[in-house]
């Protein structure tokens, strides 16, 4: 029997982790409750990435700082928010991620800095267009992400998400 290297010891006493891109949509829910389960069935832990779209207020340069402030006070309480109903359902605190950008491009940056997380967690919006976020990775896969992404239907009811997970 051989023994394990450091390297593979290292790697199976690391947690996988489960992110969720967090925005205002419904289906966004769905995702959180996914990767909260599989984080609670696989003791891993769910990170979370929200980012803040950039300002247009450049000519008014004192608008446009408070408005990022505020978008940036908003960030934290949403996530604070998310935090504690992660925390209540799996037992651990997230990883927090807050961006200013694009949306896309700050989720692809991130997957190629974060070597810890371990799979990108999605829901589809409900309807016949899956969403942005969705339809931008589905047609960029494998520019720079390598890890599994998983959708999630955004018309799966709690039992169906705790069913499957």
């Amino acid at each position: 029997m051989s023994e394990a290297t450091p390297k593979s010891a290292t790697q199976a006493a690391r947690q996988r982790v489960f992110l969720v891109v967090v925005d205002e949509s419904e289906e966004m829910r769905n995702a959180l409750r996914f990767a909260c389960r599989r984080a609670q069935n696989t003791r891993g832990r769910v990170a979370l990435l929200y980012v803040i779209e950039p300002t247009e207020f450049q000519h008014w340069l004192g608008v446009g700082r408070v408005m990022e402030e505020e978008a940036r006070a908003e960030a934290e309480r949403r996530l604070q928010a998310l935090a504690d109903q992660v925390y209540a359902e799996t037992g651990t605190m997230p990883v927090v991620h807050i961006r200013i950008g694009d949306r896309a491009e700050q989720l692809v940056a991130l997957l190629k800095e974060d070597d810890t997380i371990s799979l990108l967690v999605l829901a589809t919006a409900v309807g016949s267009n899956p969403g942005p976020l969705v339809t931008y990775l589905m047609s960029n896969l494998g520019r720079g992400i390598r890890i599994p992404v998983t959708l999630v239907p955004g018309q799966l009811t709690d039992a169906e998400i705790d069913a499957v997970t």
